[in-house]
């Protein structure tokens, strides 16, 4: 289990109580602010210490977090945009399932697999295959009929799938709707299928939301992560999922534009860790 013991180092103290400490003298850890000592307060003014320090000012950085345990929500920049990348394949396989459901049927084993592999694996063919099958302007239906306002697609590159455009509390609204139903835009069926593989991602793929993922704990997720050479030469790395066990239940996502994907993977990570951690001290 992840604890703030384990979270914490010895480093000097900012105001407030929460420290900050920048990595150096490791190739292999990327440099990023981290905090390093325990925040005080509420749990709002927990997650807001920790999140100011990881976010360094930065504007392109959001997370939004739902805790079942209470319905209560937090945001520290929760409606930030930007591209999806590999985060927009539950949605990919959703309007596939919607396709074949409008065509009298259900997935083809083909189908099947491809999803199984696009969101388990990542594989990007195999999410290009779904998405050619099920038309990309199915994307902006199925997104607005979820209610996802900030949900996208990309002015210009309409047809490509990892250009769509998100935000943090939208991507948690489609995370709730997998994992409990009730949605008219997809079946309860539908649902379960994507949320249970969102919970076989394989292991190299936890990070982020997943971070925590341990004994008790059970995280279904989906991570994502590109760089756009063509714009900015940053990139674009995401975590969306849930987590539940060891006393916590919540739902959440946060999204990053950095400068490589080592950097993106240990922001997100380190989000997580946190958050399991503070949640596990109280409810939102």
């Amino acid at each position: 289990m992840i604890t703030r013991r384990s979270l914490l180092t010895t480093t000097g103290v900012l105001a407030g109580g929460i420290a900050a400490a920048t990595l150096v003298g490791c190739s292999s850890e990327p440099n990023i602010p981290r905090p390093t000592v325990s925040p005080t307060g509420s749990i709002t003014d927990q997650l807001d210490q920790v999140l100011k320090i990881i976010a360094n000012g930065s504007t392109n950085f959001g997370v939004y977090i739902e805790d079942v345990r209470s319905g209560g929500t937090y945001s520290f920049s929760g409606d930030y945009s930007s591209q999806s990348a590999s985060m927009a394949k539950p949605m990919i396989v959703a309007m596939a399932e919607r396709k074949a459901r409008s065509d009298g049927g259900t997935l083809s084993a083909e189908n099947v697999d491809n999803a199984t592999k696009a969101i388990t694996h990542s594989d990007n063919d195999a999410a290009s295959a779904l998405w050619e099958y099920a038309g990309y302007q199915g994307y902006q239906t199925l997104a607005d009929e979820l209610g996802m306002a900030h949900t996208h697609l990309d002015q210009n590159k309409a047809d490509q799938w990892s250009w769509t455009w998100t935000t943090p509390s939208d991507q948690v609204l489609l995370v709730k709707t997998l994992a409990t139903g009730g949605s008219q835009a997809l079946t309860d069926a539908e649902c379960s299928f994507i949320y249970d593989l969102m919970g076989q991602v394989e292991d190299d793929q936890t990070w982020g939301v997943g971070q925590p993922k341990s004994g008790p704990v059970k995280v279904h997720l989906k991570n994502g992560w590109v760089q756009f050479k063509s714009t900015d030469g940053l990139w674009a790395v995401n975590s969306m999922g849930a987590v539940s066990g060891d006393g916590r239940d919540y739902r959440m996502c946060v999204m990053t534009r950095v400068p490589d994907f080592d950097t993106g993977r240990a922001v997100t990570s380190e989000v997580g860790k946190w958050v399991f951690s503070i949640l596990g001290s109280g409810t939102l």
